[in-house]
């Protein structure tokens, strides 16, 4: 992609309203813009990077057994009171009365929806397990809206929901997106950090959230320090076998690791000071399990192999993609803005003209515009009027993961400066020397 044809709304001032480091990186970079309070608009940067982190999770949840599917972001009101909870919800949730006096909601969740179509559906326990997602919108009408995507009104969630004839094979369900959530967080560059939670409104007995450790984090949290060595599940891990995948995650569950809300003063004392961990974190995902909370009162049953009806067990499971860009932005940015993990970045390398019109310049990036796109490479080419320093700054606030950067001087010694934009050096290559470092690791 040409930078002169690029939306990219670059800020060059703080925003007022941004209270921390992702909202205003976000603003400043062109990713989003803010609609009303809580509501934004996702600008092209930020939409690459969405689609991103939207492709690991697809592919993780597909790994682990989920079946995709995808449901309406405005529900019945009927559902939710078959369940229990539209009176009991409180004010997040935005009621709605359609044009026949039908009464409707946006949905902060989807397990009613989801139990309605599993029960439309499913009758014995031979269709078992099941476990299905989408990627939805959702709405929670938040009395303070802060933080920009962080803790937004709007947001788009990856909400998975199994289905299983007992505890055990909830149990396994369970398990299986425990492992998945640690390699979908891997994947992009985060060390996320397994903790037993409350569950909240959506109710249950087991649940774990998921805390990347960051300065700017919203809780307190506790854990030992052996989390920040524990290998995280690679890709031959066979999700099929829910004895290993029930190990992988007993050895993730066995150290001490809480919240605020869960920390217990008497069994953290037990942990030796040396083994301490105490810092600051951000929910990247939250996993529960609520067994027949939801099957019962909605009769969500199969016959199973007594012949008897019994009703499912459940879970549901969530990541918020749109926030998770925000913690992401939190872990990984310096003074000059944002720093990409090469997973998630929105191009692969920024293509840098510093004197756009000068003939030879113009011809060596046009060459590496061309031969890096044709290696499978995703490249922004700055090839605008601005100035050398404007590109650059531009570029670090961007924060693509490499820079190639074409100026009259090197190329009339056949050479370019590639920077890394992580630990910031900078190497002398020939161009052919670029197309070769680039193109053969796609």
């Amino acid at each position: 992609m040409r930078l002169s044809r690029f939306f990219l709304p670059i800020l060059k001032e703080n925003p007022r309203e941004a209270e921390i480091v992702s909202h205003r990186l976000m603003l400043r970079a062109g990713m989003i813009r803010q609609q009303a309070a809580g509501s934004f608009s996702w600008l092209p940067l930020g939409k690459r990077v969405l689609d991103k982190v939207c492709q690991i999770i697809r592919e993780e949840q597909n790994r682990a057994g989920a079946q995709e599917i995808l449901m309406p972001t405005i529900q019945s009101a009927e559902l939710w009171r078959e369940s229990g909870r539209y009176d009991d919800y409180g004010k997040e949730m935005l009621r709605i009365i359609d044009r026949h006096e039908r009464d409707m909601l946006y949905g902060p969740t989807n397990e009613e929806m989801v139990t309605d179509i599993f029960r439309s559906y499913v009758r014995s326990y031979k269709d078992l397990p099941l476990n299905l997602y989408h990627i939805q919108w959702k709405f929670r009408d938040e009395v303070r809206p802060r933080f920009g995507v962080m803790r937004s009104r709007e947001f788009l969630m990856k909400d998975a929901y199994s289905f299983d004839l007992d505890f055990e094979g909830a149990k396994a369900a369970y398990n299986r997106m425990f492992v998945a959530y640690l390699r979908t967080f891997s994947r992009m560059g985060l060390q996320a950090i397994p903790m037993r939670a409350e569950t909240g409104p959506i109710g249950g007995d087991l649940s774990h959230e998921f805390i990347i450790l960051a300065s700017t984090g919203e809780s307190a949290v506790f854990c030992h320090k052996n989390f920040l060595d524990l290998p995280v599940p690679g890709p031959e891990t066979d999700f099929s076998d829910d004895a290993a995948i029930g190990n992988i995650v007993k050895e993730w569950t066995t150290p001490y690791a809480a919240t605020d809300e869960m920390h217990d003063e008497a069994v953290w004392s037990e942990v030796s000071e040396g083994d301490r961990l105490s810092a600051r974190g951000i929910e990247v995902g939250h996993i529960f399990h609520f067994g027949t909370k939801y099957s019962k009162p909605m009769k969500a049953s199969v016959t199973g192999p007594d012949g008897k009806e019994h009703f499912v067990s459940m879970g549901s499971y969530g990541i918020g993609p749109s926030r998770l860009i925000a913690a992401i932005i939190e872990a990984s940015h310096d003074e000059n803005g944002i720093i990409w993990p090469e997973s998630v970045t929105p191009f692969d390398i920024a293509l840098i003209n510093m004197k756009t019109g000068d003939a030879e310049c113009d011809r060596v990036c046009e060459d590496l515009y061309a031969k890096l796109g044709a290696a499978g490479r995703d490249v922004l080419y700055d090839d605008t009027d601005q100035r050398a320093g404007g590109k650059f700054a531009t570029a670090d606030l961007i924060g693509l993961p490499w820079q190639v950067i074409v100026g009259p001087r090197g190329v009339a010694a056949g050479e370019v400066e590639v920077k890394n934009r992580v630990t910031g050096e900078r190497e002398n290559m020939s161009i052919e020397g670029v197309v070769a470092r680039f193109g053969s690791s796609v």
